[in-house]
């Protein structure tokens, strides 16, 4: 694959649905505002005419506005649906609010959108509003607040801990309904990167990391499709509820990816180091593991439990979870052992940019990934396992003691509240919890076009619950 080179992209390259600028469409923001011009060598390549349109756009975006509040144009897409084609695209031009986490990674991200970032959104007109986040949970208690009514998108620069952030943020709203359908955009610069390594995969890009991996997922961003895609609810025994993003980790892999946080400016050589020390000392952890497999769901009607019904958090129903005192429902699968290495639930197809997790192929609407490794695995052969995951083909091992199974719903019950948990990278307290899956639940990003397939036909993406904001006329 030619790597995207980040100042010269063809416009065939950054609009999918258009040949050119709209007449008229804004530019991005000069200086002092919230987008800043690609530079002066742009505006060279432009021909007269080209160039006439420019100026007159720019001076139509000059009039004085309160800083961050969108210039008016035709109405946006708030709500999309997936069978409607053409309108999975953000509208062109594109108003997008940018969460950038400076201290990401090895420390370079606000530099990185700089220099990698923006040309790109200049050329393919999108404007932005750039905040960066001071201190943990600071974009979970901005987008609590924010205005979405300004934004097409909100594009999240970091590595996957603040993607998690952001979504646990806009389900804690009010209007969280209507929240979690504005469209997110994963932009790679932490040291953990694999929704946006998932998101490269499935757009049928090669394997790439850093700035390649960047560029390629600044490039979707500049084509504007939109792909649909699964929420992992979470509930602890806590009470604590939970959404994930990404996945939820117990075990060797959470230790290594908490453990290894002292290693951040490694960047992702941190999560090497961090698997060569935890081999060192291999531990082993209890608890039982029980879940609902994906050709069980269909008749995974549970009767609705009272203390389901008096749940006060807000969110989706999990139907398929009985609270965590009760036994897990008869038709559920309990795996009868109790020692493991690790257990991982997935929702994608990588667990870091270099880690090929699930090659088994996109989940479907509504599943996720399910592994674990019992106890008893050596140390030569774990360190196999994670090496052969590089290029996915770890499930060629043949390790007798590595299991996968696809899953809609799982539970997890440490025993002694012993082990780390890690979810989308970020440590929580190891207590009892279970998951399930809500198939097509939000907007990301993405050059997957049709969205994953039900399990079941009746499962519908939420955004057709809700009343549909007719699209921007004319080409998008």
């Amino acid at each position: 694959m030619a790597k995207p080179q980040a100042r010269t992209v063809p416009e065939r390259l950054l609009d999918p649905a258009a040949g050119g600028n709209d007449a008229g469409a804004p530019t991005a923001r000069a200086p002092g505002g919230e987008g800043e011009p690609y530079s002066r060598h742009h505006d060279a390549r432009l021909g007269s005419a080209d160039k006439e349109l420019k100026a007159g756009a720019t001076a139509e975006s000059s009039a004085p506005t309160a800083l961050g509040s969108p210039r008016q144009r035709e109405p946006r897409v708030k709500v999309m649906d997936p069978a409607r084609g053409p309108r999975n695209l953000l509208p062109r031009p594109c108003r997008v609010l940018v969460l950038l986490n400076p201290r990401g990674g090895k420390g370079k991200a606000l530099q990185l959108f700089r220099s990698h970032v923006q040309p790109l959104l200049a050329q393919a007109d999108v404007s932005y509003r750039l905040m960066l986040t001071e201190r943990r949970n600071h974009a979970r208690e901005l987008v609590r607040t924010e205005e979405l009514g300004r934004w097409d998108a909100l594009v999240v620069m970091s590595g996957d801990g603040l993607m998690h952030e952001v979504v646990n943020g806009l389900m804690e709203r009010p209007d969280w309904e209507t929240a979690i359908r504005k469209p997110l955009c994963s932009l790679p610069a932490g040291s953990g990167n694999a929704l946006a390594a998932s998101l490269n995969h499935y757009a049928g890009y090669e394997q790439v990391t850093n700035e390649d991996l960047l560029n390629n997922c600044t490039l979707l961003l500049c084509r504007r499709r939109l792909a649909p895609m699964n929420l992992l609810s979470l509930q602890m025994v806590s009470g604590l509820r939970v959404f994930s993003v990404l996945s939820l980790a117990w075990g060797f892999i959470a230790d290594v990816d908490i453990e290894s946080e002292k290693f951040r400016r490694l960047g992702e050589m941190r999560f090497t180091v961090g698997t060569i020390l935890r081999l060192a000392a291999l531990r082993v952890y209890q608890g039982r593991l029980a879940y609902l497999p994906v050709e069980q769901q269909v008749v995974s009607k549970v009767p609705t439990s009272p203390a389901l019904d008096r749940q006060e958090q807000q969110g989706p129903v999990d139907t398929h979870l009985v609270p965590l005192e009760e036994p897990v429902p008869a038709h559920w699968t309990v795996v009868p052992e109790q020692d493991f290495v690790l257990v991982l639930a997935l929702l994608h197809s990588h667990l870091g940019s270099e880690m090929f997790a699930a090659p088994m192929g996109h989940s479907a609407a509504g599943a996720m990934h399910l592994f674990y490794v019992r106890a008893g695995v050596s140390r030569a052969m774990l360190l196999r396992l994670f090496l052969a995951m590089e290029k996915g083909r770890h499930m060629e091992c043949d390790c007798p003691y590595l299991v996968y199974v696809p899953v809609v719903a799982f539970r997890l019950e440490p025993k002694d509240g012993k082990g780390m948990f890690a979810v989308d990278g970020e440590l929580m307290v190891s207590e009892a919890v279970q998951g399930q899956v809500h198939p097509n639940y939000f907007w990301m990003v993405s050059g997957r076009v049709e969205p994953s397939p039900p399990l079941e036909p009746q499962l519908l993406p939420p955004s057709q619950k809700l009343q549909q904001t007719p699209p921007p006329e004319g080409p998008l």
